[in-house]
């Protein structure tokens, strides 16, 4: 195992951090394998990164033979599309490493959660092409090849978590343009990639609509969709263990359990060439 690290400086001067898990070839491998690789995206209103949505993540997606990196990027006070353009660096810095850490380039799945998931979908979706290529960044080279999506923050409208916006947005939260272009059930285009989503019904912080807008979205534009919604459980429950418990020990429903084995058979499924 590798623990790599790279430091990606924000357009506004402030800097988000790349951490990778990458797996070691063995001298019983071909030095020539690549492995597919999930960009995990933790979530947190845009106020901070939640350390239960980081490297338990990255833990479990090692255990399925996928690389895995953990992106810290920047937050509230930083505004909209600090945190888009760190987290293109990131997808443009895997893939431009995939020799040397063999990466399958056609096979990097970003996993967001939360606002996580919404930093995650604004990759996968079409609303932000512009400012992408203002910046640099050829949308097709640094959108995901999936999208694992986990309770994601993903409508600005009727359901919208409101704390999310104001953080990302700041003095531009009631900007009704901003606010249309920022709410990816909008922005979902036949480029969005294969995505797997999972909610809880119960969920009072970031309401199920908002999982549902998205999949409907996805279904109108031809893109392979995988959901699953469980029936118990709030908000932010990253793995559903004890591991990833909050401190008083809320956090653990043994029904979201099962997500990850279903995210591995996805994974095997989309990728069926690059799985083990």
């Amino acid at each position: 195992m590798q623990y790599l690290e790279r430091t990606i400086t924000g357009v506004d001067g402030t800097a988000a951090t790349l951490r990778g898990y990458v797996i070691d070839n063995s001298e019983e491998m071909t030095s020539s394998r690549r492995r597919p690789t999930v960009l995990i995206i933790p979530g947190g209103g845009y106020e901070m990164t939640s350390d239960r949505e980081a490297e338990p993540i990255a833990l479990a997606m090692l255990g399925f033979g996928s690389h895995a990196f953990v992106l810290r990027y920047s937050v509230a006070p930083s505004r909209y599309p600090v945190a888009l353009l760190e987290a293109a660096e990131a997808m443009r810095t895997i893939r431009d490493h995939a020799d040397a850490w063999h990466v399958d380039a056609q096979a990097v799945v970003a996993a967001g959660f939360s606002a996580g998931g919404h930093l995650a979908a604004s990759l996968g979706t079409s609303g932000a092409d512009d400012i992408l290529e203002a910046h640099g960044y050829a949308p097709s080279d640094i959108r995901p090849d999936g999208l694992m999506l986990g309770y994601p923050v993903i409508t600005s409208g009727e359901y919208a978590h409101r704390g999310s916006f104001a953080a990302l947005l700041g003095d531009r939260r009631d900007d009704p343009a901003m606010l249309r272009r920022l709410s990816l059930e909008h922005q979902v285009s036949d480029a969005t990639p294969p995505t797997f989503i999972w909610h809880t019904v119960p969920d009072s912080s970031v309401p199920v609509h908002n999982t549902m807008l998205f999949v409907n979205a996805l279904i109108a534009h031809h893109v392979p969709v995988e959901t699953h919604l469980f029936p118990s459980g709030g908000h932010g429950l990253s793995l559903g263990t004890a591991d990833t418990a909050r401190r008083n020990g809320v956090g653990v429903e043994e029904c979201v359990q099962i997500w990850p084995e279903l995210f591995r058979r996805w994974m095997r499924r989309n990728f069926a060439c690059h799985a083990e």
